[in-house]
């Protein structure tokens, strides 16, 4: 028979109220499973000499180094073909979000130069291909336009938009510095369905001014604005301009039709990009597009990165915006670019850290905004090319840079033939994958309240603005959560007569003592709920002795749900011990954590109540509860517990 002595000296079955945690001990813990869940020193630790350790901290600190040790001639060749394959989508994709931003074209190449290389060395994932994103792009160009428009004063406008991607950069390294990548998970699923969806109806509508070849157009976003706008300038459409992009845009989505029915023409699709670039610009140039109403990027200048960093402006005029920006886009680029590493990785089972992935964005953003780019993240379709065409490391990131190297110094000024037509189709094909019907249906199938959550961003998006639309819906998640925070989830248990377990009532048939209540708490225990669970304890109550007619003396919680509880509630728990002493009756709990046990302890709540009414298990607690109940009944003359009866609880009582 087992020795449960050194456990519990007095009784193997009693609640252990062992010796309280130092104050040190109980931070130390709790600032561990805070800030270090994955436990991320665990191979460091394992390390027994300094020059290994030294080793280990460095690959830590740099996965570069965790990969590149085993590299394989062999590796390569797949990095190459995957970075030459994902160049092709990146440099026509670079070219249309920059014009989505209101940037100059060169500014999308430079971005997919210098991010890339920073990345390469800093980033875990294997298969993330970064660079801009249109969602990103044109919430950028929304919000910073409202203090400077692009075609007032250009120059500034980028300098404002370079500032913003320094400070989304400097917000995302500190976040994974300080390891804080719970922020990000303010961006529920529900959130980004919701505003993706928004953000590509939005898009679309921005890119008809492409499309129709319109040079005039709404400045701002809203869905009934762009389309008033359309049609006060309908006279401006330009019916070649028109032809030509439904023509790219159907060949896209052909090509794209292809690739989801074999994956093996992928790259019918990673060339499609560039291919509507190169026949758009020579159709444009042989029959003199200009003379028909076909606008083209125009010059673009040969040469890599310039440096940048005297051109960052944080003036106190134009701060607030840019902060906003650089707020709102960090979140959301790296929100969206941590997700799609997570699941590529969860596919190929290859390393993918948060936080380290946090910090790579910061540096990558960082080291971007004084190299003339922009806002960089991983952007799904790019990683998704990325990963089909073999990729095996972040080499790939690194071949892509320097392909794209070699198109500034010697290919740029060819692409300034590009159409704008071109670059709305392409924008139009990528950002329509972003519609998510079938995830929508989902929901709302569900969980009603995520659905809600959804529409409200995408509403939000598509009538008022994307930043708005992004927060009502952020803002009803935390709404969501502090529902749940103040209405903890509770429910009435029964035993099992066959497995002797105890089970939710409303789910099962169970068997119930007359006289005797168990109520289950399910979640953290504070202020903000303390007062619910006390009426919803005297609910139970009521609702036991309205179904079964006999009056209950017996209360029984099991706490083995609650994971924390502050002085608030411990309070409104003794208050509720009075109420239940007062009406006769007593009130038992069962398997308090040793965090609960603490703090009841340290606040004299055990010795008030007495650790006769504390119990490890329920059985225990219902055994007791069954001899209370005897000698009070045999005290008041009457015949011993009537026996077990099962009552199935009706779902509506309580």
């Amino acid at each position: 028979m087992m020795d449960f002595s050194n456990c519990y000296p007095e009784d193997p079955h009693a609640l252990n109220f062992g010796a309280q945690r130092g104050f040190v001990k109980v931070l130390k813990s709790g600032f561990k499973e805070t800030l270090f869940p994955d436990d991320p020193f665990r191979e460091i630790n394992k390390a027994d000499k300094p020059l290994s350790k030294a080793i280990k901290w460095l690959q830590y600190l740099v996965p570069f180094f965790q990969w590149l040790p085993t590299y394989t001639w062999k590796l390569f060749i797949s990095d190459f073909f995957a970075g030459l394959t994902a160049t092709s989508i990146a440099v026509p994709q670079a070219i249309s979000y920059a014009k989505l931003a209101d940037l100059h074209p060169i500014i999308g190449l430079y971005t997919c130069f210098v991010p890339p290389i920073v990345y390469a060395i800093f980033g875990s994932s294997r298969h993330l291909s970064v660079g801009p994103i249109a969602s990103a792009s044109l919430l950028i160009s929304q919000t910073i336009s409202t203090v400077v428009r692009p075609e007032d004063d250009p120059v500034l406008y980028l300098h404002l938009v370079l500032t913003t991607t320094f400070v989304a950069g400097l917000f995302q390294a500190c976040l994974g510095i300080l390891r804080l990548g719970i922020l990000v998970d303010l961006l529920s699923h529900s959130t980004i369905t919701g505003f993706m969806g928004g953000a590509a109806v939005m898009l679309t509508l921005q890119q008809l001014k492409g499309i129709f070849g319109l040079k005039h157009f709404a400045h701002k976003t809203g869905v009934i604005t762009v389309l008033k706008s359309i049609w006060t300038y309908r006279h401006e459409i330009r019916w070649q301009t028109t032809v030509m992009g439904l023509i790219f845009l159907a060949y896209l989505q052909i090509t794209k039709h292809q690739r989801n029915r074999n994956r093996k023409l992928f790259w019918l699709s990673a060339m499609a990009p560039m291919t509507t670039v190169i026949v758009g610009g020579v159709f444009t140039y042989l029959v003199n597009g200009k003379r028909h109403g076909i606008q083209t990027v125009g010059h673009l200048s040969r040469g890599i990165n310039p440096l940048s960093i005297k051109d960052l402006r944080f003036d106190s005029t134009y701060l607030a915006p840019v902060l906003r920006a650089g707020f709102i886009t960090g979140v959301l680029s790296m929100a969206e670019g941590i997700a799609i590493g997570r699941s590529f990785a969860v596919v190929e089972n290859t390393p993918h850290d948060g936080n380290k992935e946090m910090i790579a964005f910061g540096l990558m953003n960082l080291c971007g905004s004084i190299t003339s780019c922009y806002l960089t993240t991983g952007p799904f379709s790019k990683t998704a090319v990325n990963y089909i065409a073999g990729c095996k490391t972040a080499m790939s990131n690194l071949v892509q840079a320097f392909l794209v190297a070699f198109t500034l110094e010697f290919l740029a000024p060819l692409f300034g033939y590009t159409p704008l037509v071109v670059l709305s189709a392409i924008i139009i094909s990528a950002v329509l994958g972003f519609l998510n019907y079938a995830e929508v249906v989902r929901l709302y199938k569900v969980d009603k309240f995520d659905f809600v959550i959804c529409m409200a961003g995408f509403l939000g998006v598509i009538f008022i603005a994307l930043d708005v639309g992004l927060m009502i819906s952020v803002g009803l998640s935390i709404l969501r959560a502090l529902l749940y925070v103040a209405r903890p989830d509770s429910c009435k248990l029964g035993k099992l007569p066959e497995l002797g377990l105890y089970r939710d009532a409303e789910q099962y048939t169970v068997s119930t003592l007359p006289g005797i209540l168990i109520v289950q708490l399910g979640s953290p225990m504070y202020f903000a709920n303390s007062n619910y669970v006390k009426e919803r304890i005297m609910r139970y109550i009521r609702c036991e002795e309205d179904s079964t007619g006999v009056i209950v003396e017996q209360i029984i919680l099991d706490l083995s749900g609650v994971t924390s509880i502050d002085t608030t509630s411990l309070e409104g728990l003794w208050e509720t011990n009075k109420i239940i002493e007062n009406n006769g009756m007593q009130l038992k709990f069962v398997n308090p954590r040793i965090e609960i046990v603490e703090k009841m302890m340290a606040a004299k709540f055990v010795s008030r109540i007495g650790k006769e009414s504390f119990f490890l298990t329920l059985e225990d607690a219902v055994k007791a509860s069954q001899i209370a109940l005897r000698k009070s009944r045999a005290s008041n003359s009457e015949d011993g517990i009537r026996g077990t009866t099962i009552h199935q609880s009706a779902p509506d009582s309580c």
